[in-house]
């Protein structure tokens, strides 16, 4: 059942972008700045279909990654997460088309606030889900020391879900307490968190008798 999920989101975008186009003004705010004033526009055409079309090209593609990795047969093992991630991007970016229209049409929107909110919850939710991920080369943590050894991939991953978790609870209250502040709150915490993981995974694949090198 939830692989119609993707295509409803899809359709609910579309449906959107129609019914609300003859309403929208030639130019469209596409970008804000930190204190939530639009500096960045588009036209009414690509304000509008943008984010439906760029939906509609990563679904199939999302789909299409399983079968051309060389690791294909361990999505098996985590089928329903996957199926989440898909579900979990798509409803993401939905939600900005949404606010994108709404601002369009005249409805006043904390846009800093509500835009680093769902990010902040995404990360959460990738947080959530890094635990299960089985190795591959398209998803999860991927430095050179988790895709050449089973350990590190693991414990990376275990390490790694709860720091994306806490990087995302973070944004979530700095966008609610100081929204001007959220987006440099998030990049520096996730900059200090690829920098860890990526010497972390380094240093649990040196104590890997199995690991691959060369």
């Amino acid at each position: 059942m939830r692989k119609w999920i993707p295509a409803l989101l899809v359709i609910i975008a579309v449906a959107a972008s129609a019914a609300l186009y003859p309403t929208l003004p030639e130019r469209v705010a596409t970008h804000w700045d930190m204190t939530g004033q639009p500096n960045g526009w588009s036209s009414r055409f690509w304000g509008a279909w943008m984010i439906p079309l760029i939906m509609a090209v990563i679904w199939p593609l999302m789909r299409l990654l399983p079968h051309i990795d060389p690791h294909r047969a361990n999505y098996v093992k985590f089928a329903g997460m996957y199926e989440a991630l898909i579900i979990l991007t798509l409803a993401f970016m939905l939600g900005l088309h949404i606010m994108l229209l709404m601002a369009a049409t005249g409805t006043r929107i904390p846009t800093q606030r509500v835009v680093m909110t769902g990010v902040g919850l995404f990360f959460v939710a990738i947080g959530l889900m890094l635990p299960r991920v089985h190795p591959n080369w398209f998803v999860g943590i991927r430095t050179p020391w988790t895709l050449s050894s089973e350990l590190s991939w693991e414990r990376t991953h275990k390490a790694g879900g709860p720091l994306f978790a806490a990087v995302g609870a973070l944004t979530v209250l700095t966008s609610i307490i100081a929204p001007t502040a959220s987006v440099w709150v998030l990049a520096v915490s996730a900059t200090a968190l690829v920098v860890f993981l990526f010497v972390y995974s380094y240093r649990v694949w040196k104590t890997d008798p199995g690991r691959r090198s060369g």
